[in-house]
């Protein structure tokens, strides 16, 4: 017996033309708003504010952030603010210095340099050591 696999599962069916139905209700509401705005405030007022109401609805229809819709960058903002945060503080533990008492100064430790002719010798000692075992390539590596 043959069964039909569902695919394509991530992509939502498009409702209202080029859009689904999330968008829809998204681009909808956010012009529903904005014409109730115009409707009740002085027209400059209404403007100010519905320009960023009309933005935000685009924002949640078409924006993706990650690959995910920005509805679920709101929900992340919005539960970030409003849950409780745990706060952990790591206290150092500190001897206490008497008030005559100053903090030593971290000695350094000098390091001999090598001198010009040591550096020669070394040189030219790597250069024996390699040349009396060089390495083989092995043809195998070039497959």
């Amino acid at each position: 017996m043959r069964f039909q696999v569902p695919q394509f599962l991530e992509v939502e069916d498009k409702i209202f033309g080029p859009l689904t139905f999330k968008q829809f209700i998204y681009i909808g509401g956010g012009i529903g708003i904005a014409v109730t705005l115009f409707l009740l405030l002085p027209k400059f007022l209404a403007i100010l504010i519905g320009l960023p109401i009309i933005a935000f609805s685009a924002a949640l229809a078409f924006y993706r952030v990650n690959e995910k819709s920005f509805i679920f960058m709101v929900e992340a903002f919005i539960r970030y603010f409003l849950t409780n945060k745990l706060y952990i503080w790591k206290k150092e533990e500190r001897s206490p210095v008497a008030k005559g008492e100053e903090a030593k100064p971290v000695e350094q430790v000098f390091v001999p340099k090598l001198s010009e002719s040591k550096l020669k010798d070394l040189t030219w000692s790597l250069d024996i050591k390699e040349s009396q075992n060089p390495v083989t390539e092995d043809k195998t590596d070039r497959l």
